[in-house]
């Protein structure tokens, strides 16, 4: 903690006993005798010998000034304030911080906040909740950095109206107290910056000085005057922060836009969208899905990467390791001849061809999010250029990614710890700043957690400090603490284990944690229901009713969410044996491929309007506000999200099982939404228009996956 200067004299307090025992007259205090001669008392004598017997003690306390508040326990406040907390535009920030002090003095404290680029301190009024527990809110109204902490300091004249109170309660004479006050409120007026509160101070003063010279009837009014509370309001207005004390840490702050937390993806294939099996799609051939993909109502458009492709080991269709002459291999080995990161894959077109897409997604509502994969084909103009940038073998040959037992032949690691790696860094920054140039603000990071943390670090601060609007997805399946740090260092989003969360235990444990623990303050979960190389077995095993499920849950657990494109097809063929591998059998990873988008089963009604219903309840673009309620079924899962400034509730109840139908009774507590115990009320089904009756906590529901295996329910909360 820091405090201002100190107004004190410095001088030593005497024990109770030395004062007790001896009073020292006037003739003691200055010199080591008596004028007469007479010797100096034992007393006196012994503190040089005291303060000789503790050799290295200072004489005085060597600090010019100390913390005269204690400020403890702020919160949100990561690993010591090393890490900033996220938040959106719009946001209130709640903080809350034990503060105290010695003796009985009342405190004032305020939030103090300012955003990037500023100097200039804001404050907003703390207030006590209970057991010296404060707490007060800001809102965040710029997409930049925030620093904030906390500030606390005595409130000398709300302490002072608290005792003159205390004394007119007992009839005690409060002359003297009355002149004290009435100092405080002339110091008030020479610290007062506004001419208002000035002038309204001064007239106080007169009307006080008045009313003391008037007897004791003048008294009693200068006393109701002192403790008015119009006097008081203006007094708050001008305290005295003699002993202001700060916080230890300025604890900082990303403040992202809305789509930093909720938002809906679609992961295309660019070269997938046409309808020639034979060869890639152009851009300008897949801007015709671009119209399908928007009325689903998704507001982002995930593009695997869309660079030139490498010849040299190059993968054949389902990862083979021989390629035919027409295959057009893996985007992910980036890089031949035709350019490498910064440019676009001949068969897509040209870097207009690239813009005109974004020009016609952004008229459809949709913003492109560039795949950002750290990896080069042995193709790739760097290796000819900065073979000094990869990992090399003892006979010099260039070393190509590895996961043993996996291999991968046809795309080369980069080396971050190299010789030069601070050009690695700069070439992979200079990548992201050139597609940010061109539009692109999103992007997702390939297997971030295989590049050293200080990078990214480093990278996203770099790259946001030009472009506050950029948004970071972690693509990293990995250890939680990999996750969580990631996390923390500055990705906006992260992939989440959700893919592989089943079971009902599974689910509220992990959601509790990714939305009730301080993983809230910065860790914001994009849960993806399928990718490119994971089909889940609940998806190969349940079919089109477990594709229902899953979305549903994806949707609304999570404010941000998205899926693969196949996944409102119902597309479930695995390679390999049932259950056994998470690979799409002739996916496009590999091949080229043509899409029957109305093919028979699909469920792009359901897509369609899970995505509205979210569009439209402000419930289910908060991130935190989940709470799960209880169901006498194990595959019945109960959950619920509440928007406190609207009063949007949405209800879900998700049969986790997609062979049988399940009924459960629930136990969802209405009175925490207002609704007495022994009222009904109305929840309206949003998936099918339906409306049912409820009343108190106790309600029984039945879903059947073939049909219905879910309900999203908006609670009509009744007026009484």
């Amino acid at each position: 903690m820091e405090s201002s200067p100190s107004n004190g004299s410095g001088a030593r307090a005497r024990s109770k006993k030395a004062n007790t025992s001896q009073r020292q007259t006037p003739s003691q205090t200055n010199g080591t005798a008596r004028p007469n001669g007479a010797p100096v008392p034992p007393r006196t004598r012994a503190r040089p010998a005291i303060r000789a017997a503790h050799a290295g003690v200072s004489a005085l306390p060597p600090f010019e000034t100390y913390p005269a508040i204690a400020i403890e326990a702020v919160q949100p406040e990561l690993d010591g304030g090393h890490w900033p907390i996220k938040r959106v535009v719009g946001d209130t920030v709640e903080v809350s911080a034990d503060i105290f002090k010695e003796g009985h003095d009342l405190l004032q404290a305020r939030v103090i906040y300012h955003p990037l680029g500023t100097s200039e301190w804001q404050e907003a009024p703390m207030r006590v909740l209970e057991n010296d527990r404060w707490t007060g809110s800001f809102t965040v109204d710029q997409n930049t950095r925030y620093t904030y902490t906390v500030l606390a300091f005595t409130d000398v004249y709300g302490s002072w109206r608290a005792d003159l109170q205390k004394r007119l309660a007992a009839a005690q004479d409060v002359s003297s107290e009355l002149l004290e006050g009435l100092r405080l409120v002339e110091a008030a007026i020479a610290r007062c910056t506004d001419p208002d509160d000035r002038g309204r101070l001064n007239g106080y003063v007169e009307r006080w000085r008045s009313g003391q010279n008037a007897g004791p009837i003048g008294q009693r009014e200068a006393a109701e005057l002192a403790i008015s509370a119009e006097l008081g309001e203006l007094m708050d207005r001008c305290p005295d922060r003699a002993d202001a004390t700060r916080y230890r840490h300025e604890l900082t702050m990303i403040v992202d836009r809305v789509r930093a937390r909720f938002a809906a993806w679609y992961e295309i294939f660019p070269r997938s969208q046409g309808t020639d099996p034979t060869r890639s799609a152009t851009f300008r051939e897949a801007e015709q899905r671009i119209p399908s993909i928007a009325a689903m109502g998704f507001d982002t458009l995930y593009m695997t990467p869309i660079h030139p492709i490498g010849t040299a080991k190059r993968k054949g269709p389902n990862n083979t390791l021989v390629a035919g002459p027409n295959d057009p291999g893996s985007p992910y080995a980036i890089g031949s001849p035709a350019g490498g990161h910064d440019a676009i894959a001949p068969e897509l077109g040209t870097v207009d061809d690239f813009l005109h897409f974004q020009d016609v997604a952004r008229q459809h509502g949709l913003e492109l999010v560039m795949d950002f994969a750290i990896q080069v084909s042995p193709d790739h103009p760097w290796v000819e250029e900065h073979p000094e940038w990869f990992y090399h073998r003892p006979d010099g040959s260039i070393k190509y990614a590895e996961n043993p037992p996996k291999k991968y032949e046809d795309i080369y690691p980069l080396n971050f710890r190299s010789a030069d790696w601070k050009n690695v860094w700069a070439a992979f920054r200079d990548v992201i700043l050139l597609w940010a140039e061109r539009g692109v603000r999103v992007f997702r990071v390939d297997n971030p957690h295989t590049k050293p943390l200080a990078f990214w670090e480093w990278c996203i601060r770099e790259v946001q400090a030009m472009y506050p609007d950029a948004i970071f997805l972690a693509e990293a399946f990995t250890r939680p603490k990999m996750m969580k740090e990631l996390a923390k260092l500055g990705f906006t989003q992260s992939y989440t284990y959700f893919t592989w969360r089943n079971a009902k235990w599974e689910l509220e444990e992990y959601l509790t944690e990714l939305t009730q623990t301080d993983m809230r303050e910065y860790f914001r979960g994009n849960f993806f229901a399928n990718t490119p190389d994971i089909l889940p077995h609940i998806l190969q095993l349940g079919g089109r009713p477990a594709f229902r499920m899953r979305l549903v849950l994806a949707a609304t657990l999570s404010s941000v969410y998205g899926i693969y494109s196949g996944f409102e097809l119902a597309e479930n063929r695995q390679r390999g044996e049932l259950g056994a591998t998470e690979y799409y059998l002739d996916s496009e990873m590999y091949q080229h491929k043509v899409w029957d988008w109305d093919r028979p089963g699909n469920i792009i009604g359901d897509v369609t309007r899970i995505n509205r219903i979210r569009q439209e309840n402000a419930a289910l673009q908060e991130y935190d506000n989940l709470r799960f309620h209880g169901a006498d079924n194990d595959q019945v899962l109960v959950y619920s999200k509440a928007a406190a400034a609207s009063g949007n509730i949405i209800l879900c109840v998700v049969n986790l099982d997609p062979f049988w139908p399940q009924a459960a009774w629930l136990d969802v507590d209405s009175e925490q939404w207002g609704i007495p115990a022994d009222q009904p009320f109305v929840v309206h089904d949003l998936l099918t228009d339906e409306r049912f009756t409820w009343r108190g906590r106790y309600n029984w529901v039945r879903l059947d996956p073939h049909q219905q295996p879910a309900h999203v329910f908006r609670v009509e909360v009744p007026h009484y």
